[in-house]
């Protein structure tokens, strides 16, 4: 009976011991897992844009909750630590570890960097998320993004722009040539074909320069964000579409050494916040431009839109950027390609779906019906 009770006590005893060992290399283990991370992000837009600043909140604070605020990412407006434009430069050399940007703002280092925000005519939203998330988009620009030190994720969007503010009416082709206009992106080389003088200006120093003349005209997203910054005080013709930004996605820029180094939970946590902030920047921009447009127009806004003449002379324009920059620059290439592929299949299929159904439903807004 005693050497049974040996055993049993051996057997219990080495139970627990192999259980508390347990425990004590799991703490560390677990420890090690969720280390106490401290990042900077600069954003290259101010504060009062509560819509695009405000997505790289929703993304820090979601960072936040899925670490147990663990990894702590303090956000900076444009101009706290570099320039708005200068928000990439400062990821690719380890200024800060991240910013949210427009990555379009980088064309001039490579016109590929447009494909990451918008391209003139281009994709709608829904279709730049389906190329994104489904369809190898996100891979494909981070091949690209390797080569400045950058790993990147989508991280909101504004949908479809409006075609900016302008002093005088736009009625033909020829009313493009010499006008000074803000516009992002790749579309200032397209429209610079056209004889317009295109600059490339952070969201807030666009008024002053708009209010001075140094500007004709200006673009920057739509209603909520272009009646907050005023333009309609000194430019009252407000056309659309926005031919050059069909939707607009933003980015998230990470320094690749810094990504590379965190843990795989941490950057799962990342790319779950960044989806987050996609989804909701764009929701948020739904919701507040229609309230905004009747304003504008209470305010004496002329809406306009682009003629039939001046869409065909910038499209025939776009199609001459992409064919020259193609010929020359094979990551560009590729990129446009497999752009192209997406926006064809989803054109036919939103033809038949989504066009339809909007067309009637818009036709019943305006008797009234609905």
């Amino acid at each position: 009976m005693a050497e049974v009770n040996r055993r049993k006590f051996l057997k219990v005893a080495g139970a627990g011991g192999l259980g508390s060992a347990a425990a004590v290399v799991a703490a560390p283990a677990v420890a090690q897992s969720m280390p106490e991370i401290k990042w900077r992000l600069t954003s290259s837009f101010p504060k009062s844009l509560d819509t695009i600043y405000g997505a790289a909140e929703v993304f820090s604070k979601t960072v936040a909750e899925l670490t147990d605020n663990k990894f702590q990412i303090q956000i900076f407006a444009a101009g706290e630590i570099v320039p708005g434009l200068q928000a990439a430069d400062a990821v690719t050399n380890g200024t800060v570890e991240a910013c949210h940007t427009a990555s379009y703002y980088y064309w001039g280092k490579d016109p590929t960097f447009a494909f990451g925000t918008a391209v003139p005519f281009g994709l709608n939203q829904r279709m730049q998320d389906a190329w994104m998330y489904e369809m190898g988009g996100i891979d494909l620009l981070n091949s690209f993004y390797k080569k400045f030190n950058i790993y990147g994720l989508p991280a909101g969007n504004t949908g479809a722009q409006m075609g900016g503010w302008y002093r005088k009416e736009i009625n033909t082709p020829d009313d493009l040539k010499g006008l000074k206009i803000r516009i992002g992106g790749f579309a200032g080389a397209v429209i610079s074909k056209l004889g317009a003088v295109p600059q490339q200006i952070a969201g807030g120093d666009i008024y002053p320069a708009l209010e001075k003349g140094t500007l004709d005209a200006c673009e920057w997203v739509g209603p909520y964000d272009d009646e907050k910054l005023g333009f309609y005080k000194v430019a009252k013709f407000y056309y659309y579409p926005g031919w050059w930004e069909g939707q607009a996605m933003l980015h998230l820029f990470f320094n690749l050494e810094k990504w590379n180094a965190l843990p795989k939970s941490y950057q799962a946590a990342i790319k779950a916040a960044a989806h987050t902030a996609n989804t909701v920047m764009m929701a948020k921009y739904d919701a507040l431009n229609p309230a905004a447009l009747k304003r504008l127009v209470a305010a004496g806004t002329q809406l306009r839109p682009f003629s039939e003449a001046v869409l065909d002379a910038c499209f025939k324009a776009a199609i001459a950027t992409y064919d020259e920059n193609s010929a020359k620059n094979a990551d560009f290439k590729k990129v446009y390609d497999a752009m192209k592929a997406v926006r064809g299949d989803d054109y036919l299929w939103f033809q038949l779906s989504e066009n339809t159904f909007d067309t009637y439903m818009m036709i019943q807004q305006r008797k009234k019906t609905i």
